[in-house]
């Protein structure tokens, strides 16, 4: 294996589209030959509202909006968000992304994936 690995994350194929409507997902850490770090990039449609969230075991992640803006729910919690907002959270909190009228791009970056899966979905609830 290389000390290095460039790739280019919108080269990967989107992973999520299909299964939620209007949301695509990419997913670099197997790509990167990555021990340590995942880095995945996700797209959302405008106005476009998560209605399922996570949280995880150990896995700390760090969100960037790279373009749009919108909003996180994080324990119920609505946050709005903008370009180059960046977002640390820890691993038992849970949150869901929604998009504004532009959408909202995000870089999402992990930590070490423990083994076995360490992320759980939930139903959520926006608040009004």
């Amino acid at each position: 294996m290389e000390g290095f690995t460039i790739i280019n994350l919108l080269g990967i194929e989107d992973s999520v589209s299909g299964r939620v409507e209007g949301l695509e997902g990419r997913f670099a850490r197997t790509r990167l030959d990555s021990r340590d770090i995942g880095v995945s990039h996700f797209r959302y449609a405008p106005n476009l509202r998560a209605s399922t969230g996570h949280r995880h075991g150990q896995q700390e992640e760090v969100y960037i909006v790279t373009a749009g803006a919108g909003q996180v729910l994080l324990d119920g919690t609505v946050h709005e968000l903008r370009q180059w907002d960046v977002v640390r959270v820890a691993p038992e909190v849970v949150r869901a992304f929604a998009a504004g009228a532009d959408g909202l791009e995000l870089i999402a970056i992990g930590g070490p994936k423990p083994e076995g899966r360490d992320g759980e979905m939930l139903e959520i609830v926006w608040p009004d």
